[in-house]
Parts: C-alpha cells; structure tokens; sequence
C-alpha cells in the first residue's frame, strides 16, 4: 500500500467536544502518524501519514467525529515532501 501524507481541515461543531483527544486513539488505532490541533477560527486541523488505507480510515472517522461534536465538512489535501512524523500528538 502507497504511504500517503495528508492535510485535513474539519469543520462545523468540533472544538470542546474531545475531537482532538478522539482523533488521537483512531488514528493510533490505525498506525496513523501525525498531529491535530484546534485553529484560532474555529476548524479542527491535522497532519495524518500513513499507509493510504489506514489513513483513510481516520478521515473517514473525522467525517463523523466524537458524539459531540457535529462535523460540518472535511476538506483533505495531498501533501508532498512533508518531514516524516512519528507518533500522533496532539499540538495546542
């Protein structure tokens, strides 16, 4: 399976509602690198690398997100050359 980096933006109802905590297990469940971490505006963004399959497996978890959260939109980028992460932190 190709290793694929991706910039993912979530929108809508996503921050104070454990997302970030939330997308950490997921993608540490799925072998996910990367990071997440609550923008100034509102939106929940992160960093996920991983084999494409286990990463789309995480995108696919932030299209629904925590319980409480109510997930509006979720744009994803392909991105080059990214420096390789290691774990999956969660940045402030």
């Amino acid at each position: 399976m190709p290793y694929v980096c991706y910039k993912v933006v979530v929108t809508g109802i996503v921050q104070g509602v454990a997302f970030r905590a939330s997308m950490r297990e997921v993608a540490i469940e799925h072998r996910v690198r990367g990071w997440v971490r609550n923008r100034d505006d509102g939106v929940v963004l992160s960093i996920l690398q991983g084999e494409e399959a286990d990463v789309e497996k995480v995108v696919e978890w932030a299209r629904k997100g925590p319980r409480a959260a109510k997930v509006k939109g979720v744009r994803k980028e392909r991105l080059q050359n990214y420096p390789p992460q290691s774990g999956f932190r969660i940045v402030d």
